[in-house]
Parts: structure tokens; sequence; C-alpha cells
């Protein structure tokens, strides 16, 4: 027949037809098995990252963004909890409302055959903020000082695991340069003036336990941390002053589709401390630095629940203390915040969820938008 040539065997064709049923279809990047968004194959690429746009509603910097690349490793598989970590390089930048504006890079990395962990960070900012005075000041409650702190700061820090258990110690420095600027006069006993450069630098010692079964969103494990930051002119800091962090996490996997969450913390400070250093309440609900002291304490309780597929609803709620030592301001001030958020499953072969937290506190509401846990601890 004229054009026969042109015309596939039928037995070549049926063979073909066969062999392309039986090929697997290559697996998506941004769809999991469940046929949901997921994006755990991009990240296994060799390049593989998530490009990040986040709102910033932080009541203490006003209605912003961050924008960011963070480089995530693929997963080892089935680690035993509190090994096999992925290391986590991230660069962004970030700008509010407020006029804060900041650049920022960060990896963590793990070698010898998850032995050693390494922790570099730099970060260049102008934030904006305001001074409530540390302790119960009746004036700066109402009033409070606006300053600037436009500064550069590195950090540095090397972990080693303790035999094959989930402890490790480590060691760390830390520097920053600092240009304060109040745009009013103030106390000579926060401040010898109203514009003057700080510079800090000390070591930071550390011995933490992780046995936590992922490192971005938690269903079960502990995460235990004592560090400190020992600052002295012999490091490079202008004053001698010393901090103490102690910080206590714990998961609860009440069922399939339920897990619990605690987080207890302590700070404490002593020395000459740069007003901007003191320890705060950290709290979701709750402005950074807004109640400040020589010590603080706050605790926060979570649940999680997975509702539906890969959805899943939060809620929360916490409180905290600060206390001041000052000879002309003692006082204790205490808080409480809680609120509500939303989760999805973004990327399941890493368990990391996203999702945004909306809080209530002393300043009113507040939205956070969650990558991972709100509890990250690298």
């Amino acid at each position: 027949m004229p054009g026969s040539a042109f015309l596939p065997d039928p037995a070549i064709a049926a063979e073909a037809t066969a062999e392309a049923g039986a090929r697997p279809e290559k697996p998506s990047r941004i769809r999991g098995d469940d046929g949901w968004l997921d994006i755990s194959g991009f990240l296994d690429e060799a390049y593989g990252f998530i490009p990040l746009v986040i709102p910033i509603t932080e009541p203490a910097v006003g209605v912003g963004g961050v924008a960011a690349l963070a480089f995530i490793d693929k997963p080892p598989g089935e680690a035993a909890a509190g090994f096999g970590r992925p290391n986590i390089s991230v660069v962004g930048a970030l700008g509010t409302d407020n006029g804060t504006r900041g650049a920022f890079a960060g990896d963590m990395r793990h070698w010898a055959g998850d032995r050693v962990k390494t922790l570099v960070g730099v970060i260049r900012a102008s934030v904006n903020l305001d001074f409530y005075g540390a302790g119960r000041d009746p004036v700066l409650r109402d009033h409070p000082n606006s300053y600037n702190l436009d500064t550069t700061a590195l950090v540095a820090q090397a972990r080693y695991r303790v035999g094959s258990s989930q402890a490790w110690v480590g060691l760390g420095y830390a520097v920053a340069a600092t240009k304060v600027r109040f745009n009013a006069p103030v106390d000579a006993d926060v401040q010898p003036s109203r514009e003057h450069e700080s510079r800090v630098g000390g070591l930071l010692p550390i011995v933490s336990f992780d046995s936590r079964d992922n490192v971005f969103t938690p269903n079960a494990g502990t995460y235990l941390e004592l560090s400190a930051g020992l600052f002295d002119k012999a490091l490079g800091s202008d004053t001698n002053f010393q901090r103490v962090n102690l910080t206590g996490i714990q998961y609860w996997p009440v069922s399939r589709d339920l897990t619990v969450g605690v987080i207890a913390s302590s700070v404490a400070s002593a020395g000459d401390v740069p007003f901007y250093l003191r320890p705060y309440i950290a709290l979701r609900g709750v402005p950074v630095m807004r109640y400040q002291g020589d010590m603080t304490a706050q605790a926060e309780a979570e649940v999680r629940w997975r509702f539906w597929q890969r959805f899943s609803l939060v809620a929360f709620a916490g409180a905290g203390g600060s206390r001041n030592e000052g000879a002309r301001n003692r006082a204790t001030q205490n808080v409480t915040a809680g609120g509500v958020g939303f989760r999805y499953e973004i990327a399941r072969k890493y368990g990391l969820h996203l999702g945004i937290d909306a809080a209530t506190g002393p300043a009113g509401p507040a939205y956070y938008v969650q990558f991972g846990s709100a509890w990250a601890r690298p």
C-alpha cells in the first residue's frame, strides 16, 4: 500500500505502548503523593530552596515584610530522633513601615557524621523601637521614648555531640557594633548620652539536649538548653556583663492528630548590661522588648490539632514576668497572652508546617506568620 513504509508496525507499537504504561511517572516537585501542594520534591533538588515572603506584624516595629531564600538539604531518611538534622542556609532582607530596615544571612551545618554542628549568622540592621524603661516606669509606660539601633552583628558557634547521645556542648563568640540614638533626652541611669556608640563582644558557652523527632514542627521529644553570654572588655566589649538563659521545651503526641507542647524559659543578667540587651518577656501577643528587667521568666502552652488532611488548628496561651533590681526602680511586671492559629503541612518529608497565628495581649491584637514552630531552635 502506498506510504506503508511510514506506518508503525502494529507489534512494535503495542510493545512501545506497554513500556510507556509500565514506566513510573516522574515525581512532582510541588505535589505530594496525596495530590496536595508539597515542596519536598523541590527541596530534594541539589539546589532546592524555599522562597519566603513573610509579613511582619510585630507591634514593636510595625507592619512590613521579610523576603528570604532558605536552602535546606534533603533529609537523611529514617534517622533517630535528635539525629540527622538537615543543613540550612538562609539569606534575606526585611523592612517595616516605622523605618526599620535590615539584611541578614545564616548557616547551620553538620559535620563528621553528625558529631559536629556549626552555626554562623550576620546581620546589618537599623531598628526603630520604643523604650518603656526597665521595671515599672509610670512616665515611660504611657509616653515611651523612641530610639534607633543601627547595628552590625556577627555570631559564630560550634557544638560537639557527647558520644552517641542526644546531648551537645559548644562554645561561640558574638560581636556587635551599635549606634544608639534616642529621640528625646534620656535618663543618665539608663544610658550616658542621647546619642552614642556601643560595642559588645563575648563568649557563648552552651549545653543542650535534643530528642525532638523533627527540627521544624516537632510532634514529640524534648529540647533543653543552658546557655550564657560572657561579655568582657578583653573580648571586645565596652563593658563587662553576663547573661544566662535556661530553656526547656516538651512535645507530647496525645494521638495521631493531636500534639501538645510546652515551653518554659528564664533569662537573668548581671553587670553593666546595655539597655537593649536586658532580658525581656518573649510571648506571642507581647511586643518585643516591651517588658524588660534584670530577670525574666515565661511559659507558654500550645495544642495543635490536625483536623483534615494537611490542615491543622492551634491554640496557645502563656504568661511571663520581669523583675528589675535597680535601686531607683525595683519592680515586677506580669503579663498574659494567648491566641489561635492555622497550619498547612507544606513539606511532609521534612515535617515542615507553614501558617499564621492571631494573638492578643496587653497591647492588643498581633499576628505572626510561622515558618515551622513558633519555638524554633536549631
